[in-house]
């Protein structure tokens, strides 16, 4: 009983700041726009994205040019549509930040970010190899999770191969 108390003592701060992850509504409509995404469209946009994400979407790894570390950008390639479509919207509503990004969400319809959203998804998966080193800590994430930062398991959302849940 007593570490019971302790242990809501220390959560409790976490949960009364908690905010929520997204602010996407995930509505029948919402659903709708991502699933029937137009392809054509979702090419042409894509256009101003390859000097980030590559021309394949295959992103980029870090390095370093003239002494300036240019930061790792992610393979979208073969990303779910639902995924990319949260993450361009969440940068254009401020619940994720980044720079660029941000500005480019902020100039991109919500039909614009299903577009490219099923786009990149219709794509092959491209991404960078991993180290054995990071393969073994991603490895160790999906089955343990991270106590020190209250992770579960990846696997228990995910799956245990990653396949997560059908979007409707």
């Amino acid at each position: 009983m007593k570490r019971m108390l302790i242990l809501l003592a220390f959560l409790a701060p976490v949960v009364v700041n908690a905010e929520p992850a997204s602010q996407i509504a995930w509505t029948p409509d919402v659903l709708n726009r991502v699933k029937n995404g137009n392809l054509n469209k979702g090419k042409e946009l894509a256009e101003s994205c390859k000097s980030c994400h590559g021309d394949k979407g295959q992103g980029m790894k870090e390095e370093t040019r003239d002494d300036e570390i240019l930061p790792a950008i992610p393979a979208i390639a073969g990303q779910l549509a639902t995924y990319t479509y949260k993450q361009l919207r969440d940068y254009f509503n401020g619940s994720r930040s980044h720079d660029q990004m941000t500005g480019v969400a902020k100039g991109l319809t919500e039909q614009d970010a299903a577009d490219l959203a099923v786009w990149f998804s219709s794509l092959p998966a491209q991404g960078n190899k991993s180290s054995s080193q990071n393969l073994s800590r991603a490895e160790k994430m999906v089955e343990q999770g991270d106590g020190k930062r209250i992770l579960p398991p990846c696997f228990v959302c995910h799956g245990g191969k990653g396949q997560g849940e059908k979007q409707d």
